[in-house]
Parts: structure tokens; C-alpha cells; sequence
């Protein structure tokens, strides 16, 4: 048994969502013993939330992977690497690599092995059929941004910590910690605009946490967002209320397009009255700055590219784009900040085979990867690689996606959990638990609403017998290239080579790292912003703060024009569907989703600590609605959409608006063959069996997954 005199004290990043705070951990000889809060930490000054709290509970969870496993059993590793040339070299030199596909789950973005592995692993394989989490969450603002900026992935952020009027559309922070805005203590820093004179205002469906704490909670019918934005915009323009800087064009031209959008026009559609739309755009206006930040209830709708876009529109009319309390463009310390090339940027550069969707930023729509494996055709999809992902769960109609993975010839799946979706799996291939390799924000401090860098080194010796993420993915690159038996070190090599010609010759031989990931994020760091090293981030365990972020336009812009576009044509092609929208009929009852603080989608449910207490995975319906329909809270309640039909248990509540239901995402833990057995206690249901597959935003192909149309009746 370890003795006191083991313990100690190990800081790391929490790579559990996009917050980015720093954890202390006690670690008493090989095990995490505690997790909580670093106080000193110069980002989250020793906020921590509920997940963060249970990092050493996650990490000895027993069911775990922790042997690669071969058609269910557990085998070596050189023979699970055997297993996986012989199921995927047939597939490639039969039928070409378009006839593997790539899915990359969301835990890729908390690892340094997704950041630095993934994408030359995209590149080996060569195919056109990568699918990713992105097309069921956030790919409408890349679109839009990438139209707009020149660069999909130039996302700005609200600068929370010194703007005086937030409205928030579609996020609930006090619940998921912020999204596509690195921000500890999300709630702290609400409270803080309130606490020095300013407001925030939640526009949702749904009373959730954050819209409990802000200065005004307004209702909205679930994907009318750019109905009310386009009317925001209109005020704004027939009050003269611009504040326009000189780099933007097309502001005529949004202009035009914002005419019938008039408040009393949509007032109806929103639920939202026409005066409180035109005082809404006047506060935006009159306050000395102001920020528009949208998230995920407002991209997984039909119109979720508009209404990213109409989000950064906004902003710019009022003169918040690039300026201290309005949105602005993090510069993290592993990019060079210097600009690229202007030359716009485009979709569809392919197509998907079977719809014909277009690629977006590399991939394709999750939403058709079923069509692509059970249609026969040359291009086929015979062959499956998952990297920390669990579509059976996460993307649309997921129950015929779950039937299509039992047809493949072959799947290997990179992942700790025998889950809903690894089940499928030929080969399992678990890494090394999160002591056991170093942490890197390469996402998310790209999104940061402070400018920082801090790196966690491994907080435990690395395990000889069990290769970490960034082995294994250089492993499988080798068997897709040809090379089975090839060194991974030869990989590892081989990237730090062609990192190394950004640095002059005479500096290469001071990058230092243990690892092959630490030596790429040195060459990285020196190459960066601020010519930092990874020394530096070292002897610094609490990060290193780069101060609050900076002007960055026009220097930053990869337009052809070398302005901000706003008014891009694709995004004025679009607003005729919304107008033509207007007057379609409405459904009597629609569903969304709803996050919890205690979840991160599906792979947060076999922590004991995480599930306890009341059931979370209810159906909310507002008490109008549950009378009409003869249900009582505890009721068990038939869901029917167009793509299927579940039973979920009846939560009677006004925080949902009427006409509007709720379920949350992620669960549905009852499907044979998994190992999961915390979650498998609470399994709760999955509603992507209701979400449609044949629904997307066309620009991006982001699945529509809030504003279901969906029946309810008492379950027989």
C-alpha cells in the first residue's frame, strides 16, 4: 500500500470539456487520490466543476480497456496491430481508400494526440469519407466564419471579461462550461459583468440554469433565432444604429436583405413581441460595448449556418467585431499569428456518393454515413475507423446508423470503452489512461477569452506495456500506408522533421521533450506568437498568462477582398429559404435538447459520482401541454418522430415553453455487448433515435437535432 510519504501534489489541465481549468491532484503512489481546483492556475484561479472533481474516479474506472481487444477478447498488442492490417489492407487494395471511412468523436479536441496525430492520419488514409462530431455541433459557425473571415476557423469570442451587455442565444454555460469560448468559470465571469453595472440576457426555449441567473429571460420557438436576429439587424439599420468599422463589405447589401424582416413580421414565429425586438436592438446599440454569442442551440437547426452568421453580423454593425468588450480573435501560443494568404475559402470541394452533400472543411455530414455503408456501389463504405467516438449515440437516427455498423467488413476502433459503438468493433484499441501522457490545449486556447498556455506533463511514468494515443494513431497511419510492420518511432520522426523546417537550423537541436508529442509542441511554441518554449510552460505548472486579447483586423483576414465579407453570397442565397420559411406552418410540438453539468455527451455516465442522484434522462413538457395530452409527471410518455420512436419518462415543468419539449443527449446506455456497467444501471434513452438523418443546414451539413417535430401519447 502507498505510504503518506508518496503523497504529492501533480497540476494538470481538466481534459473533460472546453473550460480549460487547472486541477491540483493528490497522487499518492500510482493512483489520483483527489482532484481539486489550482487555485493559483493564471485562467481558472481554482474553479473546478463536478466533472472535473471525479478525474481520478474516470481514470480508475474498472471497466476501462486496458488491453487492445480482438472480435471481443482480449489480446497483445502486436496482435491486435496483426488483426487490424489484416481486416483493412483487403479493404483498401480491393476497393481504394475511399472505402474506409474516418469518424472522430469530440474527445479528439481534449487530447494532444488529436491535435497532432489526427490530421496526418487524415492524410495518410486519403479518403474522402471522414465524418466527424463537428456536423452535430458547431460546423455552421466554421461556415460562416469561413465565409465572413477568410478562414473557417477564425471564430471570435465574447470577451466576457470586459463587455457590458451579453445576450446569449442557445447556450447554457452554467451547465456545459461555455462551447466554442474557452472560458473558466463561465458563471463567475456572468456574475462579474453584473456585478460591474453591465447585463446579460438568455434567449432560449428552455429556463435553464444560465437563463435563471441573467437580467432577462426571453422564450423563443425552437430555430427561430435568425428570424429574430434578421429583425435585430433590420432595427438597426432603419434606426441608424451602425457603428461599421472601415475593413467590413457588403453592408448595403445585408441591408437589402434585412427589409422584410421587419420585428412585427417575425414577432409571431419567435414568440418574441416586436417592442422587446426593437428595445433588444437599441440596448445592443446604446451599450458602450456588447457582445452576440450563439452556440449549440442555435447551429443544430435548420437554419443554424444564418443564424451563426447573423450572430457576427450584429456584432459588426455595432461596432463590437475586434474591439475590447465586444468579440475578438484569441492569438494561443502555438500559432504564429501572422496572416496567411487571402484567398477566400469555399465548400464542396466533393460531394458525398449517395446525396450528393458537400464537404466541409475537410469532411463530409455524419448524417450520411448510414447511406454511404449500406448502399452498393463503387466508393462504397466497407471499412470503419473511429478515434474516440460514439456516433451510435451522438448523430442522427442513430438507430439506423447502429443496424449499418453490423454490415461493415471491418471496424477498429480507437477508444478506452467498450461503448454503444466500439461493440461493433473487429479490434479495440485502448490508450493510455490522462496520467500517463502530457496535456496540451491546442483547440480550445485558440478560443480562449483570455490569452494563455499551460502544458501538464504526464502526472504518472508511462505504463511500457500500453502505448499512448500518439502510438497507436502513428501505428495505424503505418498500416494505412503500406508499412505494417514500420517503427512508430520512424513516424514520430518523420512529423518532427517537417515541423523542424519552420526553425532555422542552428535551433533545432535545442527542442527538448521526452515525448514525441512534448518535442512537436516545443518546435510549435518556438514558432509561435511569443516564442515561448516548452521550458517555459515547465517551470510554469500554474500556465503562463499572455494577457486579454488584442485588435487582430484587417491583418488577420484571408478574404479574397481582404475585408470582413458580410454579406458572403451563399449566405444571401440562403435568406430567400428563411423569408419563403416565414409563413410555413408551425408543429404543435417540437423537441430540443438540454445539457446537464454533471454529462459531457455520452462519455460521462460510468462515473458513480456523476449519475447520483434523481434521474436526469426525463422527457420535459410544459404542464399546458401534459394536460392536453392526458400525461402527469412520473408517466411514461411514447415519443414518435419520422426516424423513430422511444419511451421516456414524463418531467412536468414550466422552465420548458409550451408547444416545446425536452430530453438530453448522450444516453441510451441499454444496447447488448457493452461494458459499462455504472451507466448500465441508469440508462435513460437515446433521443437521437427521433433526431432525422434526411434533415441537415444545407451550407454546413450540421444535423438539425433541436426543433424536432415530434407526437406524444401516453405510452401503452
Amino acid at each position: 500500500m502507498p505510504g503518506r510519504l508518496t503523497v504529492r501534489t501533480a497540476y494538470r489541465t481538466c481534459p473533460l470539456c472546453e473550460a480549460a481549468c487547472g486541477l491540483a491532484l493528490t497522487v499518492d503512489g500510482d493512483r489520483v487520490t483527489a482532484a481539486r481546483g489550482d487555485r493559483e492556475h493564471v485562467f481558472s484561479h481554482g474553479f473546478v466543476c463536478p466533472k472535473g472533481a471525479t478525474f481520478g474516479q474516470l481514470v480508475d474506472d474498472p471497466d476501462r480497456l486496458r488491453s487492445p481487444l480482438v472480435n471481443g477478447e482480449e489480446a497483445s498488442w502486436e496482435d491486435a496491430f496483426a488483426a487490424v492490417r489484416a481486416g483493412l489492407r483487403p479493404v483498401l487494395e480491393t476497393y481504394g481508400p475511399d472505402a474506409v471511412a474516418l469518424y472522430l468523436g469530440n474527445p479528439n479536441a481534449h487530447t494532444m494526440s488529436g491535435g497532432l496525430y489526427v490530421p496526418p492520419l487524415i492524410r495518410t488514409l486519403g479518403s474522402r469519407n471522414v465524418y466527424s462530431a463537428s456536423t452535430v455541433d458547431q460546423m455552421p459557425k466554421h461556415v460562416s466564419c469561413g465565409f465572413m473571415f477568410g478562414n473557417p476557423n477564425l471564430i471570435p469570442v465574447p470577451d466576457l471579461d470586459r463587455t457590458d451587455f451579453l445576450l446569449v442565444l442557445g447556450a447554457n454555460p452554467w451547465e456545459s462550461n461555455g462551447s466554442l469560448a474557452t472560458a473558466a468559470d463561465f458563471p463567475g465571469r456572468l456574475k462579474a459583468i453584473q456585478a460591474r453595472g453591465g447585463r446579460f440576457v438568455v434567449v432560449d426555449p428552455r429556463r435553464t440554469r444560465t437563463a435563471e441567473h441573467a437580467d432577462e429571460h426571453l422564450y423563443i420557438r425552437p430555430g427561430a433565432d435568425a428570424y429574430l436576429l434578421f429583425a435585430i439587424v433590420h432595427v438597426l439599420f432603419g434606426e441608424d444604429l451602425l457603428d461599421v468599422p472601415e475593413h467590413v463589405a457588403g453592408v448595403p447589401e445585408v441591408r437589402d436583405l434585412a427589409v422584410a424582416f421587419t420585428p412585427d413580421a417575425v414577432a409571431d414565429v419567435c414568440g418574441i413581441p416586436a417592442d422587446r425586438i426593437r428595445r433588444l436592438a437599441r440596448e445592443l446599440a446604446a451599450a458602450p460595448t456588447a457582445a452576440v454569442y450563439g452556440r449549440i442551440g442555435t447551429c443544430t437547426v435548420e437554419f443554424g449556418t444564418l443564424t451563426s452568421w447573423l450572430v457576427d453580423v450584429i456584432n459588426t454593425l455595432t461596432g463590437n467585431l475586434d474591439r475590447p468588450g465586444g468579440v475578438m480573435f484569441p492569438l494561443a501560443a502555438h500559432t504564429s499569428g501572422r496572416p496567411g494568404k487571402k484567398t477566400g475559402w469555399t465548400t464542396g470541394r466533393w460531394h458525398s456518393r449517395v446525396r450528393g452533400l458537400p464537404e466541409v472543411k475537410g469532411e463530409l455530414p455524419v448524417a450520411t454515413l448510414a447511406d454511404e455503408i449500406e448502399t452498393p456501389g463503387d466508393g462504397q463504405v466497407r471499412a470503419l475507423i473511429t478515434v474516440a467516438g460514439n456516433p451510435v449515440l451522438s448523430t442522427p437516427n442513430s438507430g439506423r446508423l447502429d443496424r449499418a455498423l453490423g454490415g461493415l467488413d471491418f471496424m477498429v476502433s480507437v477508444d478506452p470503452y467498450l461503448n454503444e459503438t466500439t461493440r461493433h468493433a473487429d479490434v479495440v484499441l485502448s490508450p493510455a489512461d490522462a496520467t500517463r501522457k502530457g496535456h496540451y490545449d491546442f483547440a480550445f486556447l485558440t478560443l480562449s477569452v483570455r490569452n494563455f498556455a499551460a502544458y501538464s506533463p504526464p502526472v504518472l511514468p508511462r505504463d511500457p506495456g500500453t502505448p499512448d494515443e500518439c502510438d497507436i494513431l502513428a501505428r495505424l497511419s503505418l498500416i494505412l500506408a503500406g508499412q505494417p510492420d514500420g517503427d512508430p518511432a520512424l513516424f514520430h520522426d518523420h512529423l518532427l522533421r517537417q515541423a523542424l523546417t519552420r526553425l532555422p537550423a542552428d535551433q533545432h537541436d535545442k527542442i527538448t521533450g521526452d515525448h514525441p508529442a512534448e518535442r512537436l509542441l516545443d518546435v510549435a511554441l518556438r514558432t509561435g506568437a511569443y516564442g515561448l518554449t516548452l521550458r517555459q510552460l515547465l517551470d510554469n505548472p500554474h500556465g503562463v498568462d499572455l494577457g486579454p486579447l488584442q485588435p487582430r483586423l484587417p491583418d488577420l483576414l484571408r478574404t479574397a477582398s481582404g475585408k470582413v465579407e458580410l454579406c458572403p453570397p451563399e449566405l444571401a442565397a440562403e435568406t430567400s429559404r428563411l423569408l419563403a420559411a416565414l409563413d410555413r406552418r408551425r408543429d404543435d410540438l417540437v423537441l430540443i435538447g438540454r445539457r446537464h453539468l454533471r454529462s459531457n455527451n455520452s462519455w460521462m455516465h460510468n462515473v458513480p459520482a456523476l449519475i447520483k442522484g434523481r434521474d436526469r434522462c426525463t422527457l420535459q413538457i410544459h404542464p399546458d401541454d401534459a394536460g392536453r395530452l392526458d400525461l402527469a409527471d412520473g408517466d411514461a410518455a411514447q415519443v414518435t418522430s419520422r426516424a423513430g420512436s422511444l419511451i421516456a419518462q414524463v418531467e412536468v415543468t414550466a422552465r420548458v415553453m409550451p408547444g416545446v419539449v425536452s430530453l438530453p443527449h448522450g444516453w441510451g446506455h441499454d444496447l447488448p455487448g457493452t461494458r459499462l456497467s455504472v451507466a448500465a444501471t441508469r440508462p435513460g434513452v437515446n433521443s437521437n433515435v427521433l433526431t432525422d438523418e434526411l434533415v441537415i443546414d444545407p451550407l454546413s451539413g450540421n444535423s438539425v437535432l433541436n426543433g424536432i417535430p415530434v407526437e406524444i401519447k401516453p405510452a401503452p
